[in-house]
This record gives structure tokens, C-alpha cells and sequence, in this order.
């Protein structure tokens, strides 16, 4: 039991990781992009890249920090702008092709070490220590030093700990996931606000149930601590919050139009143009923001922000459901704690030496991660294409 609670715990930490945040704020721009548009963007982690540069040089050369996340926004505005004007008359592969090229160069340019000025600022592949940049948010931080448990009040205070307690705790953490995505599919009859609040109360409950059953305990301020936690979901509730704005209006509406019939649209006497400029643009300020994020609890480093984070944002945006509000958030929360899952369970029982069937290394190990969630992803195109959210009509593009 101890080590199924210590893959729990994993699990639970990278849950509530701001890491874990960042990268469902870069989805819900790529949403934007792919789910609503129909752009096949997979170019998403410049936008995440050229935010974290410009909010951390702007940091180094002592620019405040409110002025230095502007930049960082500024600076993938005018990335989409320049890759914008000349590539969104393309379709379909096309446009993959040329924005996964336009990533590439991004990074290249940021890792290169060719230009003395250059380097002095993004210092090449080794990119710039969370130490130098940090200190601006860290200082904004009320909840002071030492450690908090998230909740005190845990399931070692029952029982002492029953295992009964705790089988019966994921039983209806279980039933209140299961509710919660049925509400969301449109399958309890609920509407309106009724359904909205049917649906927070079901994500706190759960929240506050799981951590009942894995308490973890953070530094209150500090990388990866609580500071960092709790700004960095409430940014993806603020994101969530004005995804449902811009969706629902008839600028959302237009999106949507653009997505299954572009030729249509123009006969409307809309600008297809000018529509998915702005789609590129604000999902690209989602990236953006959601790279500050990223890189706030970490190292600017161009590689670890590569072609592969974009496919990771594509597989949690599919995960969850294309053209949904709470897609990118459950499809990003799903994939990295499933993720963690196969990589505890694998160092628990696979690896060499921690049983008496392990055959694997740790490197290994987390290389095995890579290959259940490839074989996951596939699956999941093959059966369920809309994701655990979505809808089939939504998967009609123009491209």
C-alpha cells in the first residue's frame, strides 16, 4: 500500500504542478488555433518560447515585470503578425509545415552562438537560469516562508489512515470525475448557470477529495512552490473564463464558420482573412503567457521548449476534445498525470533493482512513458477522435 500511495503522491504533485498550468494555457491558445479555426498550427511552442525570452531578458536588463510581460506578449504578436500575412492563405498540411519550420528557426536562433549580442542575452543552449528572472514574482509572494500542507486535514486523521478510507475516497473521486465529464458532454440535463455551477462544484470537490486522500505539502514561496501553484491556476481560470467570452460571441461563432467552409463565409461578405489573423493572433498570446508560465519555476532553455512541447499540447488539446472550453485544461491535467503515472509505476516495479522483476533502467524507464503515450494517443485517434469532451461535428474542417 505504501508504494501505491507513493505513486498517488506523484501523481498529485504533478497535478497540481504550475508546469502542469503553463502548458493548459499555451492548449487553450492552440484550441483557439485548432479547435475553433481549423488552423493546423504546430508552431505553438515559438509562441510559448519567444514569451518566456522576451519576459526573462526583459527581467535581466531591469525592466519591471509588468512591462517585461508585455514585451513577452509583444513579442509573439508580432511573430504571428510576420507569420501570419504571408502563410494563412495556406491549408491543411502546408501550414503545418511552414509554422513547424517557423518554430524550429525560433529555437535555433535562441540556442545559436554565432552573434556576441545574441548570446549575451538568450546565453545559447544553456539557456537562462530561473535565478536571474525569478526574483520580480517571487517577491510579490503573501504566503511568506516555510511549508503548507494543502489541506491539513487528511485521511491520516481518519481512522488512522484506514485503508477502508481510502478505498472508499477514490471510489467517489471516480464518481464525481465520471459526473463531472457527463455534465460537460451535454449528458445530464443541465443548462445555463445550473450547469456551470453543477460543474465547479464537482472540479472542487474532487480537488478537495484527492488531496484528502494525497496530502502534499509545498514551500509556500519559492520555485515550484505554493506562490507559483496557486497564480498559475488561477491564470488558466482567468483563461478559461475569457476562452468562454470569445467563443460564445459572434466573433466565436465567425471562428467556427472560417473551420467548416471558408467559401461560405466570403459569400457572407466576411473577412476569412482577417479572422484568422486574429485567431493566430490572441491563441498566440495564450502561448505566449503560458510560456512565462512555464518558465517561471524553471530555465529558459530553447530545447526543452521545442517541436516536442507542441506535440504534447496537441496530444492533451485531442485528449480532452478539440473545440471545447474544458478540453484543453482536463486533456493537459489527464496527460501529464498519466504521464507520471507510468513513469512511478515503471521505477516502482520495472526498474533495476527496486523489485524482483525490474529490468529497466531509470532512463529507460521514463523513455517507456513515451511509448504508452504514443500507444495511447494512436488509440485514442482510432476510436475516439473527439476526445473524452468532444464532439464529431466538430472535427469538420476546411482544409
Amino acid at each position: 500500500m505504501d508504494d501505491i500511495q507513493n505513486i498517488l503522491g506523484a501523481m498529485m504533485r504533478v497535478a497540481i504542478d504550475p508546469q502542469t498550468a503553463a502548458v493548459a494555457i499555451a492548449v487553450i491558445g492552440l484550441n483557439i488555433h485548432f479547435g475553433y479555426t481549423g488552423l493546423l498550427n504546430i508552431g505553438q511552442s515559438a509562441f510559448m518560447l519567444l514569451g518566456a525570452y522576451g519576459f526573462a531578458i526583459s527581467i535581466t536588463q531591469g525592466v519591471p515585470m509588468f512591462f517585461a510581460i508585455l514585451i513577452g506578449l509583444a513579442l509573439a504578436l508580432v511573430f504571428a503578425l510576420v507569420l501570419g500575412v504571408p502563410t494563412l492563405k495556406l491549408r491543411g498540411d502546408y501550414l503545418a509545415i511552414v509554422t513547424i519550420s517557423a518554430a524550429e528557426i525560433i529555437r535555433y536562433v535562441g540556442r545559436s552562438v554565432g552573434i556576441g549580442w545574441l548570446t549575451d542575452l538568450t546565453k545559447g543552449a544553456q539557456g537562462i537560469p530561473g535565478s536571474q528572472y525569478r526574483a520580480p514574482f517571487t517577491n510579490l509572494s503573501f504566503f511568506g516562508d516555510g511549508s503548507t500542507t494543502l489541506l491539513p486535514f487528511n485521511y491520516t486523521d481518519v481512522a488512522g489512515g484506514s485503508v477502508v478510507v481510502r478505498l472508499i475516497g477514490w471510489v467517489v473521486v471516480i464518481a464525481l470525475i465520471v459526473l463531472l465529464v457527463r455534465i460537460a458532454r451535454g449528458k445530464v440535463a443541465l443548462t445555463g448557470a445550473a450547469r456551470t455551477g453543477a460543474m465547479v462544484g464537482a472540479v472542487v470537490v474532487a480537488a478537495l477529495l484527492a488531496l484528502f486522500l494525497v496530502p502534499v505539502t509545498q514551500r509556500n514561496t519559492g520555485a515550484n512552490g505554493l506562490w507559483f501553484t496557486a497564480v498559475a491556476w488561477t491564470v488558466v481560470g482567468l483563461s478559461v473564463l475569457l476562452l468562454l467570452g470569445l467563443t460564445r460571441s459572434p466573433w466565436g461563432r465567425a471562428l467556427r464558420g472560417v473551420r467548416e467552409d471558408e467559401d461560405a463565409m466570403r459569400s457572407l461578405g466576411k473577412n476569412v482573412f482577417a479572422i484568422k489573423m486574429q485567431a493566430l493572433v490572441i491563441g498566440g498570446l495564450f502561448g505566449a503567457l503560458g510560456g512565462m508560465m512555464y518558465v517561471l519555476p524553471a530555465t529558459v532553455q530553447p530545447d526543452s521548449m521545442g517541436r516536442t512541447l507542441t506535440f504534447f499540447c496537441y496530444t492533451a488539446l485531442l485528449l480532452g476534445g478539440a473545440a471545447t472550453i474544458w478540453g484543453p485544461v482536463l486533456g493537459s491535467l489527464i496527460f501529464y498525470v498519466g504521464r507520471a503515472f507510468v513513469i512511478a509505476v515503471s521505477q516502482t516495479y520495472l526498474q533495476d533493482g527496486s523489485s524482483p522483476i525490474g529490468f529497466m533502467s531509470n532512463q529507460q524507464t521514463q523513455q517507456f512513458a513515451f511509448i504508452v503515450v504514443g500507444v495511447a494517443l494512436m488509440l485514442l485517434v482510432i476510436f475516439r477522435p473527439q476526445g473524452i469532451l468532444g464532439d464529431k461535428r466538430e472535427l469538420r474542417f476546411n482544409v
